[in-house]
C-alpha cells in the first residue's frame, strides 16, 4: 500500500475512534462536581465528538436567544424586516398563562441602556447586540415580541434542533409558577452552533454576522477560562438560580462547538469553574492534533 493511502487511512482511524480519554475525563469532572452536567462537543470538521446526557432537558436560562437572533437574521434575509428598522420601546409584556400585563425590573436585569430608552426607539440590530453581548431581557422580550415566537420555535425545527423549546420570554412570573419554561438540550446548543458555524443556519453572510456578535460576548468566565487567553469564542451564557450554562464554537487552529449545560450547583462561580474545567479538558484533547 502506497505511503500516502496508508497515511489516510491511519487518520480515518483515528478520527473514527471515541475520544475515550476525554470522556473519562469530563466524566470525573462531573462525578466529583456533584451536579447534574450535560456536554456536547464536536469538531466543526466532524473529526471528533463526545456527548454526555445530550438529550436531557435543562431549564435554557439565557441560551435561548441564539435562537431569537438567528430569527431575527433569517426574517432580515427574507425581507420581512430590517436590522436597522426602528422599534418602539415599551416596558409592557403579555403572560402566556392569562395575558395579563407584566413588566422587567431594571434591577433584575444585566442591561441598563434600554430601559433608559423607554418611551423612544432602537433598532432590531442595537436589541439583538444587547441580547447577546449582554444578555438583556428586556431586549430579549421586545424581539420576541417582534418576531413571534411560533417562528422562532418553527426555525428551531427546521434547523433540526428540536430539544430547544422556547415558549415565552423572560420574567413571565406566572407561567415560571406553571412550569412553563424554556428549556434545551446540550444537543438542540449543539445542532444550533455547528450550523451558525458552517453557514447554514441563515446565510454565510448572515451566519458570519452572528458569529461576530457572539464573538463580543461580555460573560467570559466559562467556557473561556478552558482555553489560552485570546482565543476568539462565539458563545452564549445562560444563568438562573442553581443553573449555569455555556454554550459556543471556540475558534483555535482546530474550531469545535463545545456545550455544558450544568445543574444544581448554587454558587454560580463554583459552577463557572466546572464548565471551565471541562473547557480545558476539551483543549488538551484537541491540542495535540492542531
Amino acid at each position: 500500500m502506497a505511503p500516502l493511502v496508508l497515511l489516510v487511512v491511519a487518520l480515518l482511524a483515528s478520527q473514527s475512534q471515541p475520544p475515550v480519554a476525554l470522556e473519562s475525563k469530563v466524566r470525573s469532572i462531573i462525578a466529583s462536581s456533584g451536579a447534574e452536567v450535560a456536554v456536547a462537543y464536536r469538531a466543526l470538521d466532524g473529526s471528533s465528538e463526545l456527548l454526555v446526557d445530550p438529550d436531557k432537558p435543562f431549564h435554557a436560562a439565557s441560551t435561548m436567544k441564539v435562537p431569537v437572533m438567528i430569527e431575527l437574521f433569517r426574517q432580515a434575509e427574507s425581507g420581512v424586516l430590517k436590522l436597522d428598522d426602528p422599534l418602539h420601546i415599551r416596558n409592557e409584556f403579555r403572560s402566556i398563562v392569562d395575558g395579563s400585563a407584566y413588566k422587567l425590573s431594571e434591577g433584575d436585569d444585566s442591561d441598563r441602556e434600554v430601559y433608559a430608552n423607554v418611551g423612544k426607539t432602537m433598532t432590531l440590530r442595537a436589541l439583538n447586540e444587547a441580547t447577546i453581548t449582554v444578555s438583556s431581557n428586556f431586549a430579549t422580550n421586545l424581539l420576541i415580541e417582534r418576531l413571534e415566537v411560533e417562528k422562532i420555535r418553527a426555525t428551531v425545527k427546521k434547523l433540526g434542533a428540536d430539544g430547544m423549546n422556547v415558549l415565552r420570554g423572560v420574567e413571565d412570573s406566572k407561567a415560571f409558577e406553571k412550569g412553563l419554561n424554556n428549556t434545551t438540550t446540550a444537543r438542540a446548543l449543539l445542532v444550533l452552533f455547528e450550523a451558525l458555524g458552517h453557514g447554514q443556519a441563515v446565510s454565510r453572510s448572515a451566519d458570519r454576522a452572528m458569529i461576530e456578535v457572539l464573538k463580543r460576548q461580555k460573560f467570559n468566565d466559562a467556557v473561556p477560562t478552558g482555553v489560552p487567553a485570546g482565543t476568539p469564542i462565539a458563545h452564549k451564557t445562560g444563568s438562573i438560580t442553581s443553573i449555569q450554562h455555556d454554550a459556543g464554537i471556540v475558534y483555535g487552529p482546530h474550531p469545535y462547538v463545545l456545550v455544558v449545560l450544568v445543574r444544581g450547583i448554587a454558587d454560580e462561580k463554583k459552577s463557572q469553574a466546572l464548565i471551565g474545567d471541562i473547557s480545558r479538558a476539551v483543549w488538551e484533547f484537541i491540542r495535540p492534533r492542531q
